[in-house]
């Protein structure tokens, strides 16, 4: 089905699936299980960053890779400017705007403020199997980036 065919609400719930996604994505990479991130990928999904050369490909290897997050990192991550078009009943893709804030070492309590370590753009694209819209691919692209801080050990200066 071509996307000129949906009505309206078939449009209006594909978006609102997609963008669910997006945000469901940094809400487990950030508050949540990472490795649960893998959940929101088809089998053969992938996370490929274009300018460091590196992809991700498949739930498992998904998984694994989100699951080696450090334990002790504090991260959080505003998304914006979402934008999804739908190409099918079945299909969409989007762009996203992203900022990440984040820190290792981290233990309790409030971190001083500090500038953000990436800020970039996510390109998504999804697929809708047994009615549960999935990402297959997301690519990230940064337009600025630096190292994760190692927050100092309670007594160093």
């Amino acid at each position: 089905m071509n996307a000129d065919l949906l009505d309206p609400l078939q449009r209006l719930l594909a978006e609102r699936a997609c963008e669910r996604l997006i945000v469901e994505f940094v809400h487990r990479l950030d508050l949540g299980d990472p490795s649960a991130v893998a959940d929101l990928f088809t089998q053969d999904g992938t996370w490929e960053w274009p300018a460091g050369d590196r992809r991700i490909a498949g739930r498992d290897a998904l998984r694994t890779y989100f699951d080696n997050r450090p334990a002790d990192r504090l991260s959080r991550r505003i998304c914006t400017n979402i934008l999804v078009t739908v190409t099918s009943a079945d299909t969409a893709s989007a762009t996203t705007y992203f900022t990440t804030y984040r820190v290792d070492g981290y233990r309790e309590g409030l971190v001083p403020p500090r500038p953000p370590v990436q800020v970039g753009h996510y390109e998504d694209t999804f697929r809708k199997a047994d009615d549960t819209w999935l990402l297959t691919t997301r690519t990230l692209f940064l337009s600025f980036a630096g190292p994760t801080e190692r927050l100092a050990e309670p007594g160093q200066s």
